[in-house]
């Protein structure tokens, strides 16, 4: 069995069991003869029915499943709650989603080779999912995975993170009791090795991964010829705050966007580029929001920055942190760690651009604020890493809010709003090393289905 703990007080929380490779091989034996005998696929309205009938066990296990998250992922209960309730509205999505799976005619009298002919496409199912999944969302991040395969007649295996499987067994678990037979739907926890081998397998249609960049575009490489993958990786996002912003608006905002489950969100706010006329206002209140965010176990009620997944994970945040007070950065809060699990909210002035934590994702509880006075060099800093996600722009001017959106890197640009705003049916996707292929659950949809055409003669 493997063992899952609190990140807070490493107390045990739950377990699940462990599968080698005869159980992962057995687990793709059954989802591949699944999806080739199509008498067994799924109709659209009994896909509908198991999603709504899990949709509605998650609406009365809601409690549970918020505490379950907050245990064995430090997301701060008043959090976790939140993520639950996107979980179940991920559901009701993926129900709306399959009425929208549907084709499109091809018009065929456009040459004379294609007089006398009618043709229309329609979707498919692509075939067998397997996704492998992240710790810091342990159940909407599931539910992005797996709910789409089930709405669009997938078999599907999933492998949730190490440190946060008992959300990803509890919602298969949930899929089974409302309908679902257990083949259509496995949970697994192998080893890295045998992960790998699964995931390259040639029994596999469709890869959905969500982690960091090297193993995610590691694995790519390694999948079989026609596997097609979508892959969500981090950012180190940039932020845009020019002299006409709202600062009583800005700052609570980017409190909340660079600190919210201490950091560990692929869109973060991690680097504000703020003019030099507002730079220490901002900076200033900033770190005052910062420091009076309270830490402790995520299911307390009045914690609002949980633990660190990992112990080694706050030494890592507190090596960065260092090197950036050394290389010149002023540490305005934080700056230490708190227990081996736990760091204090920081924020950091002016450190290098070439310093590790100017450069790399932290996932962790600190902010990077940069002075600038040319919005143009701000922008190309901000677009000098080789990772492009979402971004932001703190303005009252249009002019401004258009300028940073045309010439910013990135996938989407929030004005006046946090990097790490999020809804569950827009487009989710990272550019460059920050991912592959578009998430959010009508494009996941999208993706976990082929679009197959006929042609008629006659």
């Amino acid at each position: 069995m493997h063992e899952v703990v609190n990140p807070f007080d490493l107390s045990p929380v739950g377990s699940v069991p462990t599968h080698d490779w005869d159980a992962v091989d057995a687990a793709l034996t059954k989802a591949h003869a699944l999806f080739r005998d199509r008498s067994q696929w799924k109709k659209p309205h009994e896909r509908a029915a198991i999603l709504h009938r899990a949709m509605e066990i998650m609406r009365e296990r809601r409690d549970h499943l918020a505490m379950q998250v907050a245990a064995e992922g430090g997301k701060p209960l008043i959090d976790a709650r939140v993520e639950v309730d996107r979980a179940i509205n991920g559901m009701e999505l993926c129900i709306h989603e399959i009425g929208a799976l549907k084709g499109t005619e091809i018009p065929m009298g456009l040459t004379a080779a294609g007089d006398g002919r009618l043709a229309w496409t329609t979707r498919e199912p692509i075939g067998v999912v397997v996704a492998v999944s992240a710790f810091n969302h342990p159940l909407n991040l599931i539910v992005h995975q797996v709910a789409p395969a089930v709405a669009t007649g997938c078999p599907v295996i999933v492998k949730p993170a190490a440190d946060t499987p008992l959300s990803c067994f509890e919602f298969v678990s949930i899929l089974h009791e409302a309908g679902l037979e257990p083949d259509w739907a496995q949970a697994v926890q192998p080893p890295r090795d045998v992960s790998e081998r699964m995931v390259s397998d040639p029994r596999v249609a469709f890869f959905s991964f969500i982690g960091s960049a090297g193993v995610g575009w590691s694995l790519r490489s390694k999948l079989a010829p026609g596997t097609r993958c979508a892959l969500e990786h981090g950012g180190v996002a940039p932020v845009i705050v020019d002299p006409s912003a709202n600062l009583d608006l800005a700052v609570p905002s980017l409190t909340k966007g660079g600190f919210y489950h201490s950091g560990q969100v692929c869109v973060s706010v991690q680097r504000v580029f703020a003019h030099s006329s507002i730079v220490d206002d901002l900076a200033s209140r900033m770190a005052d929001a910062a420091s009076k965010l309270k830490v402790g176990n995520a299911i307390h009620e009045d914690t609002e920055c949980g633990p660190l997944i990992r112990p080694k994970e706050v030494d890592r945040v507190g090596k960065w942190i260092d090197e950036a007070r050394e290389g010149g950065a002023k540490v305005l809060c934080g700056g230490e760690k708190l227990s081996d699990t736990t760091y204090a909210p920081t924020v950091l002035l002016n450190p290098s651009p070439e310093a590790t934590i100017s450069r790399n994702e932290v996932f962790g509880p600190a902010v990077c604020i940069y002075s600038y006075d040319d919005v143009d060099a701000a922008i190309a800093q901000a677009n000098s890493l080789d990772v492009a996600f979402q971004a932001a722009v703190f303005t009252n001017d249009l002019s401004s809010a258009m300028h940073t959106y045309r010439n910013i890197d990135a996938s989407a640009v929030m004005v006046n709003d946090h990097t790490a705003f999020r809804t569950d049916w827009m487009p989710f996707a990272g550019l460059r090393t920050s991912g592959h292929g578009v998430g959010g659950i009508p494009y996941t949809c999208h993706e976990m289905t082929i679009e197959k055409m006929i042609v008629i003669k006659g």
